[in-house]
C-alpha cells in the first residue's frame, strides 16, 4: 500500500481542533505520552511497515542529525 502524499482528511481543521481539546489541560508530560499512543495506535491500524518507514522519513525534521 503506498503512502498516501496529498491531503486525505475530510475535516483537518476539525480534526486538529479535536486533537488540542484532547489534550486540554494536559501536563507537557501526559500531552506527550498521549501523542506516542495515538502514533503507536494508528501504526498499529495502518499495519505496513514500508509506509510506516515513509512516514518516519516524511516527519522527521531535514537537517536533523541521526543516531549512531
Amino acid at each position: 500500500m503506498p503512502m498516501i502524499h496529498t491531503p486525505n482528511l475530510s475535516d483537518p481543521d476539525g480534526f486538529y481542533e479535536e486533537l488540542i481539546d484532547a489534550q486540554r489541560g494536559l501536563s507537557d508530560e501526559q500531552a506527550q505520552l498521549m501523542n506516542a499512543k495515538l502514533v503507536l495506535t494508528l501504526a498499529n491500524h495502518i499495519g505496513d511497515r514500508e509506509v510506516l518507514r515513509e512516514a518516519l522519513q516524511v516527519a522527521r525534521p531535514l537537517g536533523a542529525a541521526t543516531a549512531g
